[in-house]
Protein backbone atom coordinates (compact mmCIF):
# COMPACT_ATOMS: atom_id res chain seq x y z
CA UNK A 1 0.00 0.00 0.00
CA UNK A 2 1.07 3.63 -1.19
CA UNK A 3 2.59 5.62 1.74
CA UNK A 4 0.31 8.71 2.60
CA UNK A 5 2.00 11.81 3.42
CA UNK A 6 -0.26 14.89 4.37
CA UNK A 7 0.72 18.70 5.86
CA UNK A 8 -0.29 18.99 9.42
CA UNK A 9 -1.50 22.57 9.62
CA UNK A 10 -0.84 22.05 13.51
CA UNK A 11 2.98 21.22 12.97
CA UNK A 12 3.37 22.99 9.72
CA UNK A 13 5.21 20.21 8.25
CA UNK A 14 4.84 17.81 5.97
CA UNK A 15 4.33 14.10 8.03
CA UNK A 16 3.15 10.41 7.50
CA UNK A 17 -0.36 9.80 7.76
CA UNK A 18 -0.59 7.18 10.52
CA UNK A 19 -4.09 6.45 11.52
CA UNK A 20 -5.17 5.68 15.11
CA UNK A 21 -6.77 2.62 13.90
CA UNK A 22 -5.63 1.55 10.51
CA UNK A 23 -8.98 -0.56 10.45
CA UNK A 24 -10.90 2.42 10.73
CA UNK A 25 -10.04 6.25 10.17
CA UNK A 26 -12.06 8.79 11.25
CA UNK A 27 -12.34 12.12 9.38
CA UNK A 28 -14.49 15.63 10.47
CA UNK A 29 -14.57 18.26 8.20
CA UNK A 30 -16.27 21.95 9.17
CA UNK A 31 -19.67 22.32 7.25
CA UNK A 32 -21.19 24.94 5.90
CA UNK A 33 -23.80 27.40 7.83
CA UNK A 34 -27.11 27.39 6.24
CA UNK A 35 -27.71 30.93 5.13
CA UNK A 36 -27.08 31.14 1.73
CA UNK A 37 -26.01 29.90 -1.45
CA UNK A 38 -22.41 27.88 -0.76
CA UNK A 39 -19.72 30.34 -2.54
CA UNK A 40 -16.92 28.88 -5.20
CA UNK A 41 -14.47 29.51 -2.51
CA UNK A 42 -16.88 27.11 -0.27
CA UNK A 43 -17.26 24.60 -3.35
CA UNK A 44 -13.84 24.00 -3.39
CA UNK A 45 -13.12 23.13 0.17
CA UNK A 46 -15.60 20.86 -0.32
CA UNK A 47 -14.63 19.31 -3.33
CA UNK A 48 -10.74 18.83 -1.66
CA UNK A 49 -11.96 16.88 0.72
CA UNK A 50 -14.38 14.82 -1.04
CA UNK A 51 -11.01 13.75 -2.84
CA UNK A 52 -9.21 13.37 0.74
CA UNK A 53 -12.07 10.87 1.34
CA UNK A 54 -11.95 9.17 -1.89
CA UNK A 55 -8.59 8.48 -1.58
CA UNK A 56 -8.68 7.24 2.03
CA UNK A 57 -11.16 5.01 1.02
CA UNK A 58 -9.26 3.43 -1.28
CA UNK A 59 -6.10 2.64 1.08
CA UNK A 60 -8.56 1.65 4.03
CA UNK A 61 -10.94 -0.64 4.95
CA UNK A 62 -12.86 1.76 6.75
CA UNK A 63 -13.70 5.44 7.02
CA UNK A 64 -15.88 7.56 8.65
CA UNK A 65 -16.37 11.14 7.31
CA UNK A 66 -18.08 13.87 9.09
CA UNK A 67 -19.81 17.24 7.53
CA UNK A 68 -21.99 19.10 9.82
CA UNK A 69 -24.55 21.48 9.34
CA UNK A 70 -24.49 24.55 11.08
CA UNK A 71 -27.91 25.79 11.43
CA UNK A 72 -28.36 27.84 14.73
CA UNK A 73 -25.76 31.22 14.26
CA UNK A 74 -25.91 34.72 14.33
CA UNK A 75 -25.79 35.06 10.64
CA UNK A 76 -28.49 32.90 10.50
CA UNK A 77 -30.93 35.01 12.51
CA UNK A 78 -29.75 38.32 10.92
CA UNK A 79 -30.45 36.87 7.50
CA UNK A 80 -33.96 36.44 8.89
CA UNK A 81 -34.91 39.64 10.65
CA UNK A 82 -33.19 41.54 7.04
CA UNK A 83 -35.70 39.27 4.92
CA UNK A 84 -38.50 38.56 7.14
CA UNK A 85 -38.35 34.61 6.19
CA UNK A 86 -38.55 32.31 9.20
CA UNK A 87 -35.44 30.88 10.53
CA UNK A 88 -36.67 27.49 9.87
CA UNK A 89 -37.90 28.21 6.40
CA UNK A 90 -34.11 29.68 5.84
CA UNK A 91 -32.28 26.89 7.18
CA UNK A 92 -34.57 24.12 5.49
CA UNK A 93 -34.60 25.95 2.09
CA UNK A 94 -30.62 26.75 1.92
CA UNK A 95 -29.65 23.05 3.63
CA UNK A 96 -31.28 21.58 0.45
CA UNK A 97 -29.48 23.92 -1.85
CA UNK A 98 -26.28 23.08 -0.24
CA UNK A 99 -27.21 19.29 -0.92
CA UNK A 100 -28.08 19.82 -4.65
CA UNK A 101 -25.16 22.11 -4.86
CA UNK A 102 -23.16 18.73 -3.51
CA UNK A 103 -24.43 16.64 -5.85
CA UNK A 104 -24.18 18.83 -9.07
CA UNK A 105 -20.00 19.22 -8.57
CA UNK A 106 -19.92 15.60 -8.03
CA UNK A 107 -19.30 15.36 -4.42
CA UNK A 108 -20.06 11.86 -2.31
CA UNK A 109 -22.39 12.59 0.55
CA UNK A 110 -20.61 12.22 3.80
CA UNK A 111 -21.58 9.41 6.25
CA UNK A 112 -23.06 11.50 8.65
CA UNK A 113 -24.20 15.07 8.51
CA UNK A 114 -25.23 16.10 11.56
CA UNK A 115 -27.15 19.28 11.95
CA UNK A 116 -25.88 21.58 15.10
CA UNK A 117 -29.80 22.01 16.15
CA UNK A 118 -30.39 18.15 16.87
CA UNK A 119 -27.29 18.09 19.00
CA UNK A 120 -27.74 20.70 21.77
CA UNK A 121 -27.50 18.06 24.96
CA UNK A 122 -23.91 17.03 23.91
CA UNK A 123 -23.37 20.73 23.50
CA UNK A 124 -24.56 21.20 27.37
CA UNK A 125 -22.83 17.94 28.12
CA UNK A 126 -19.62 19.44 27.01
CA UNK A 127 -19.69 22.90 28.74
CA UNK A 128 -20.55 21.17 32.32
CA UNK A 129 -17.35 19.13 31.84
CA UNK A 130 -15.46 22.19 31.07
CA UNK A 131 -17.19 24.49 33.87
CA UNK A 132 -16.06 21.61 35.95
CA UNK A 133 -12.49 21.66 34.86
CA UNK A 134 -12.35 25.08 35.74
CA UNK A 135 -11.84 25.89 32.04
CA UNK A 136 -15.25 28.17 31.67
CA UNK A 137 -17.19 29.66 33.50
CA UNK A 138 -21.11 31.60 34.15
CA UNK A 139 -21.52 35.53 33.95
CA UNK A 140 -24.71 37.04 33.10
CA UNK A 141 -26.23 34.15 31.66
CA UNK A 142 -23.15 33.55 29.18
CA UNK A 143 -21.16 30.33 29.61
CA UNK A 144 -17.49 31.68 28.37
CA UNK A 145 -14.68 29.68 27.66
CA UNK A 146 -11.45 30.88 30.41
CA UNK A 147 -8.69 31.08 27.83
CA UNK A 148 -6.05 31.52 30.58
CA UNK A 149 -6.88 28.38 32.09
CA UNK A 150 -5.34 26.59 28.41
CA UNK A 151 -1.69 27.14 28.03
CA UNK A 152 -1.42 25.38 24.67
CA UNK A 153 -3.82 28.40 23.21
CA UNK A 154 -2.22 29.57 20.22
CA UNK A 155 -0.70 26.45 19.15
CA UNK A 156 -2.67 25.33 15.84
CA UNK A 157 -2.68 29.23 14.49
CA UNK A 158 1.17 29.81 15.77
CA UNK A 159 0.49 33.13 17.45
CA UNK A 160 0.28 34.44 21.06
CA UNK A 161 -2.76 35.03 22.58
CA UNK A 162 -2.26 38.91 22.67
CA UNK A 163 -1.48 38.53 18.87
CA UNK A 164 -4.76 36.19 18.40
CA UNK A 165 -6.50 38.91 20.43
CA UNK A 166 -5.58 41.88 18.24
CA UNK A 167 -6.83 39.96 14.80
CA UNK A 168 -10.13 38.75 16.30
CA UNK A 169 -11.55 42.29 17.05
CA UNK A 170 -13.37 40.37 19.72
CA UNK A 171 -16.40 41.61 21.43
CA UNK A 172 -14.65 43.00 24.78
CA UNK A 173 -17.85 43.04 27.52
CA UNK A 174 -17.94 43.82 30.76
CA UNK A 175 -18.89 39.78 31.94
CA UNK A 176 -15.41 38.63 30.18
CA UNK A 177 -12.64 38.05 33.07
CA UNK A 178 -10.29 38.62 29.94
CA UNK A 179 -11.06 40.23 26.62
CA UNK A 180 -9.57 36.53 24.67
CA UNK A 181 -12.70 34.78 26.62
CA UNK A 182 -15.02 32.91 23.76
CA UNK A 183 -18.60 32.31 24.01
CA UNK A 184 -19.72 28.59 24.82
CA UNK A 185 -23.65 29.55 25.32
CA UNK A 186 -25.47 32.95 25.76
CA UNK A 187 -29.04 34.17 26.25
CA UNK A 188 -31.62 34.56 23.53
CA UNK A 189 -34.46 36.55 23.25
CA UNK A 190 -38.07 35.17 23.05
CA UNK A 191 -37.94 35.92 18.70
CA UNK A 192 -34.71 34.02 18.73
CA UNK A 193 -34.01 30.10 18.39
CA UNK A 194 -33.41 29.04 22.17
CA UNK A 195 -32.84 25.90 24.08
CA UNK A 196 -33.44 25.17 28.22
CA UNK A 197 -30.06 25.03 30.00
CA UNK A 198 -28.50 25.46 33.37
CA UNK A 199 -27.99 28.69 32.62
CA UNK A 200 -31.13 29.90 31.24
CA UNK A 201 -32.96 29.69 27.73
CA UNK A 202 -30.05 30.41 25.34
CA UNK A 203 -28.10 28.59 22.38
CA UNK A 204 -24.97 27.78 21.76
CA UNK A 205 -21.63 29.47 20.53
CA UNK A 206 -20.69 28.64 17.06
CA UNK A 207 -17.38 26.84 18.66
CA UNK A 208 -18.59 24.48 20.94
CA UNK A 209 -21.19 23.24 18.05
CA UNK A 210 -18.13 21.53 16.09
CA UNK A 211 -16.37 20.02 19.55
CA UNK A 212 -20.15 18.34 20.46
CA UNK A 213 -20.56 16.44 17.28
CA UNK A 214 -16.97 15.59 16.49
CA UNK A 215 -17.29 13.99 19.83
CA UNK A 216 -20.93 12.39 19.52
CA UNK A 217 -19.78 10.37 16.10
CA UNK A 218 -15.84 10.12 16.03
CA UNK A 219 -15.14 10.19 19.47
CA UNK A 220 -12.98 12.19 22.08
CA UNK A 221 -9.55 11.42 19.24
CA UNK A 222 -9.85 11.17 15.51
CA UNK A 223 -7.34 11.09 12.92
CA UNK A 224 -8.33 14.63 10.45
CA UNK A 225 -9.84 17.55 11.08
CA UNK A 226 -10.63 19.82 7.75
CA UNK A 227 -11.86 22.90 6.88
CA UNK A 228 -11.18 26.09 4.90
CA UNK A 229 -7.31 28.00 6.74
CA UNK A 230 -10.05 31.18 7.32
CA UNK A 231 -11.04 28.86 9.81
CA UNK A 232 -7.87 28.37 11.65
CA UNK A 233 -8.80 31.31 13.69
CA UNK A 234 -11.06 31.61 15.80
CA UNK A 235 -12.63 28.52 14.72
CA UNK A 236 -10.24 25.75 15.21
CA UNK A 237 -8.33 27.10 17.83
CA UNK A 238 -11.02 27.69 19.93
CA UNK A 239 -12.96 24.04 18.82
CA UNK A 240 -9.48 22.41 20.02
CA UNK A 241 -9.15 24.46 22.80
CA UNK A 242 -12.50 23.36 24.65
CA UNK A 243 -11.92 20.14 23.16
CA UNK A 244 -8.67 19.14 25.10
CA UNK A 245 -10.11 20.86 28.06
CA UNK A 246 -13.34 18.96 28.13
CA UNK A 247 -11.71 15.38 27.37
CA UNK A 248 -7.91 15.70 29.40
CA UNK A 249 -5.56 13.28 27.65
CA UNK A 250 -7.07 13.14 24.46
CA UNK A 251 -5.19 14.41 21.38
CA UNK A 252 -8.84 15.70 19.81
CA UNK A 253 -8.04 15.57 15.86
CA UNK A 254 -4.34 14.28 15.03
CA UNK A 255 -3.92 15.85 11.77
CA UNK A 256 -5.78 19.27 10.93
CA UNK A 257 -5.70 20.14 7.19
CA UNK A 258 -6.59 23.19 5.73
CA UNK A 259 -7.00 24.53 1.90
CA UNK A 260 -6.24 27.41 0.75
CA UNK A 261 -7.91 30.61 -0.55
CA UNK A 262 -9.82 31.38 -4.33
CA UNK A 263 -9.36 34.28 -6.24
CA UNK A 264 -11.25 35.11 -9.59
CA UNK A 265 -9.52 36.44 -12.41
CA UNK A 266 -6.41 36.78 -10.34
CA UNK A 267 -8.56 39.23 -7.42
CA UNK A 268 -9.87 38.10 -4.26
CA UNK A 269 -13.52 37.01 -4.96
CA UNK A 270 -15.86 39.78 -3.16
CA UNK A 271 -19.38 41.19 -3.84
CA UNK A 272 -17.71 44.72 -4.33
CA UNK A 273 -15.58 43.59 -7.43
CA UNK A 274 -18.62 41.72 -9.11
CA UNK A 275 -16.73 38.49 -9.17
CA UNK A 276 -18.55 36.73 -6.56
CA UNK A 277 -19.76 33.75 -7.91
CA UNK A 278 -22.10 30.75 -6.64
CA UNK A 279 -21.69 27.23 -7.97
CA UNK A 280 -24.60 27.95 -10.07
CA UNK A 281 -23.28 31.02 -11.65
CA UNK A 282 -20.69 28.89 -12.62
CA UNK A 283 -22.34 25.99 -13.88
CA UNK A 284 -24.34 27.64 -16.28
CA UNK A 285 -21.19 28.62 -18.05
CA UNK A 286 -19.89 25.51 -17.92
CA UNK A 287 -20.15 21.06 -17.65
CA UNK A 288 -19.42 20.30 -13.68
CA UNK A 289 -16.99 18.10 -14.37
CA UNK A 290 -14.87 21.04 -16.26
CA UNK A 291 -15.74 23.21 -12.88
CA UNK A 292 -14.49 20.24 -10.87
CA UNK A 293 -10.91 19.82 -12.53
CA UNK A 294 -10.79 23.01 -12.36
CA UNK A 295 -11.25 23.72 -8.73
CA UNK A 296 -8.77 20.68 -8.44
CA UNK A 297 -6.07 22.19 -10.71
CA UNK A 298 -4.21 23.90 -7.97
CA UNK A 299 -2.91 21.89 -5.04
CA UNK A 300 -5.61 21.97 -1.93
CA UNK A 301 -2.99 24.31 0.31
CA UNK A 302 -2.53 26.81 -2.31
CA UNK A 303 -4.44 29.60 -3.71
CA UNK A 304 -6.44 28.61 -6.55
CA UNK A 305 -7.15 31.18 -9.97
CA UNK A 306 -10.32 30.72 -11.05
CA UNK A 307 -10.47 32.27 -14.45
CA UNK A 308 -12.29 32.42 -17.59
CA UNK A 309 -9.35 31.14 -19.99
CA UNK A 310 -8.58 28.01 -16.91
CA UNK A 311 -12.44 27.23 -16.90
CA UNK A 312 -11.92 27.04 -21.24
CA UNK A 313 -8.18 25.04 -20.53
CA UNK A 314 -10.69 22.30 -18.29
CA UNK A 315 -13.86 21.74 -21.02
CA UNK A 316 -10.82 21.10 -23.55
CA UNK A 317 -9.29 18.43 -21.00
CA UNK A 318 -12.48 16.98 -20.19
CA UNK A 319 -12.91 16.56 -23.91
CA UNK A 320 -9.87 14.78 -24.40
CA UNK A 321 -10.26 12.63 -21.22
CA UNK A 322 -13.78 11.50 -22.80
CA UNK A 323 -12.43 11.14 -26.61
CA UNK A 324 -9.64 8.68 -24.93
CA UNK A 325 -12.19 6.84 -23.21
CA UNK A 326 -14.23 5.92 -26.26
CA UNK A 327 -11.62 3.62 -26.98
CA UNK A 328 -12.33 1.51 -24.02
CA UNK A 329 -13.83 -1.43 -24.38
CA UNK A 330 -17.40 -2.04 -22.32
CA UNK A 331 -17.28 -2.77 -18.80
CA UNK A 332 -13.19 -2.71 -18.89
CA UNK A 333 -11.72 -2.48 -15.69
CA UNK A 334 -8.06 -1.93 -14.60
CA UNK A 335 -7.10 -1.07 -11.62
CA UNK A 336 -5.64 2.53 -10.63
CA UNK A 337 -1.70 3.49 -11.67
CA UNK A 338 0.82 3.41 -8.96
CA UNK A 339 2.27 6.61 -10.46
CA UNK A 340 -1.55 8.07 -10.26
CA UNK A 341 -2.15 7.17 -6.92
CA UNK A 342 1.98 8.47 -5.58
CA UNK A 343 1.27 11.65 -6.74
CA UNK A 344 -2.75 11.78 -4.31
CA UNK A 345 -0.51 10.14 -1.64
CA UNK A 346 1.79 13.08 -1.71
CA UNK A 347 -0.22 15.67 0.62
CA UNK A 348 -3.12 15.47 -1.93
CA UNK A 349 -1.15 16.52 -5.23
CA UNK A 350 -4.01 17.11 -7.47
CA UNK A 351 -1.86 18.75 -10.60
CA UNK A 352 0.30 15.93 -10.15
CA UNK A 353 -2.38 13.46 -10.59
CA UNK A 354 -4.28 15.33 -13.73
CA UNK A 355 -0.98 15.47 -15.46
CA UNK A 356 -1.20 11.22 -14.55
CA UNK A 357 -4.64 11.67 -16.33
CA UNK A 358 -3.03 13.18 -19.17
CA UNK A 359 -0.07 10.59 -20.04
CA UNK A 360 -2.57 7.73 -19.44
CA UNK A 361 -5.11 9.78 -22.56
CA UNK A 362 -2.26 10.13 -25.07
CA UNK A 363 -1.86 5.99 -25.43
CA UNK A 364 -5.87 5.56 -25.03
CA UNK A 365 -6.10 8.29 -27.81
CA UNK A 366 -3.80 5.88 -30.03
CA UNK A 367 -6.10 2.71 -29.70
CA UNK A 368 -4.99 1.00 -25.91
CA UNK A 369 -7.75 -0.21 -24.49
CA UNK A 370 -5.98 -1.16 -21.41
CA UNK A 371 -4.79 2.58 -21.21
CA UNK A 372 -8.39 4.03 -21.29
CA UNK A 373 -9.56 1.57 -18.59
CA UNK A 374 -6.68 2.95 -16.55
CA UNK A 375 -7.16 6.44 -16.75
CA UNK A 376 -11.44 6.02 -16.24
CA UNK A 377 -10.09 4.43 -13.04
CA UNK A 378 -7.99 7.05 -12.11
CA UNK A 379 -10.71 9.82 -12.86
CA UNK A 380 -13.62 8.06 -11.04
CA UNK A 381 -10.75 8.34 -7.50
CA UNK A 382 -10.68 12.01 -8.74
CA UNK A 383 -14.47 12.32 -9.18
CA UNK A 384 -14.31 12.80 -12.94
CA UNK A 385 -15.13 10.95 -15.66
CA UNK A 386 -18.50 9.61 -14.56
CA UNK A 387 -20.31 9.65 -17.69
CA UNK A 388 -20.53 8.04 -21.09
CA UNK A 389 -18.47 10.34 -23.41
CA UNK A 390 -21.38 10.16 -25.80
CA UNK A 391 -23.42 11.91 -23.03
CA UNK A 392 -20.81 13.98 -21.99
CA UNK A 393 -19.90 16.14 -25.89
CA UNK A 394 -24.03 15.84 -25.95
CA UNK A 395 -24.19 18.05 -23.13
CA UNK A 396 -27.11 18.64 -21.18
CA UNK A 397 -29.30 20.57 -23.30
CA UNK A 398 -32.73 19.85 -25.01
CA UNK A 399 -31.40 17.77 -27.79
CA UNK A 400 -34.88 17.30 -29.95
CA UNK A 401 -34.26 20.05 -32.15
CA UNK A 402 -30.52 18.44 -32.64
CA UNK A 403 -32.24 15.18 -33.26
CA UNK A 404 -34.82 16.48 -35.48
CA UNK A 405 -32.18 18.58 -37.84
CA UNK A 406 -29.90 15.24 -37.83
CA UNK A 407 -33.25 13.69 -39.29
CA UNK A 408 -34.03 16.56 -41.80
CA UNK A 409 -29.70 16.24 -42.95
CA UNK A 410 -30.01 12.66 -43.44
CA UNK A 411 -33.31 12.88 -45.77
CA UNK A 412 -31.47 15.50 -48.02
CA UNK A 413 -28.81 12.96 -48.58
CA UNK A 414 -31.05 10.64 -49.44
CA UNK A 415 -32.74 12.54 -51.80
CA UNK A 416 -29.32 13.42 -52.77
CA UNK A 417 -29.76 17.53 -51.90
CA UNK A 418 -26.50 17.92 -50.86
CA UNK A 419 -26.68 21.66 -50.10
CA UNK A 420 -29.28 21.42 -47.35
CA UNK A 421 -27.22 18.87 -45.86
CA UNK A 422 -24.40 21.00 -45.65
CA UNK A 423 -26.30 24.08 -44.32
CA UNK A 424 -27.56 22.16 -42.07
CA UNK A 425 -24.28 20.83 -41.05
CA UNK A 426 -23.34 24.33 -40.99
CA UNK A 427 -25.85 25.46 -38.65
CA UNK A 428 -25.35 22.66 -36.18
CA UNK A 429 -21.97 23.61 -36.17
CA UNK A 430 -22.06 27.69 -35.33
CA UNK A 431 -24.63 25.93 -32.23
CA UNK A 432 -21.27 24.17 -31.14
CA UNK A 433 -22.62 20.79 -32.33
CA UNK A 434 -20.37 19.10 -34.33
CA UNK A 435 -21.70 15.66 -36.56
CA UNK A 436 -19.25 12.60 -37.36
CA UNK A 437 -20.71 10.52 -40.24
CA UNK A 438 -19.60 6.75 -39.70
CA UNK A 439 -20.71 3.14 -41.08
CA UNK A 440 -22.86 2.84 -38.15
CA UNK A 441 -24.64 6.10 -39.02
CA UNK A 442 -24.44 10.02 -37.51
CA UNK A 443 -23.26 10.87 -34.43
CA UNK A 444 -22.61 14.23 -32.62
CA UNK A 445 -20.99 16.09 -30.05
CA UNK A 446 -21.00 20.09 -28.19
CA UNK A 447 -18.15 21.62 -28.61
CA UNK A 448 -19.52 24.44 -25.95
Amino acid sequence: MQDLYLHNSQTRRRELFVPANPSHVRVYVCGPTVYDLPHLGNVRAFVDFDVLVRLLRTLYPRVTYVRNITDVDDKINARAAASGEPIGAITARTGAEFQADMAAIGNQPPDVQPCATAHIPEMISVIEKLIAGGHAYEAEGHVLFAVASFSEYGALSGRSPDDLLAGARVEVAPYKRDAGDFVLWKPSAPDLPGWDSPWGRGRPGWHIECSAMSWRYLGTDFDIHGGGSDLIFPHHENERAQSLCAFPGSDFARVWLHNGMLQVNGEKMSKSLGNFFTLRDVLARAPWEAVRLLLLSARYRTVLDFSDTGLTEARDAMDRFYRALQNAPAGAHAPVPEAFLAALCDDLNTPAAIAELHALAGPALAGDAHAAAALKAAGNLLGLLQQRPEDWFRGDGDDSAILAAIEERLAARRARDFARADTIRADLAAQGVVLEDGPTGTTWRRTN
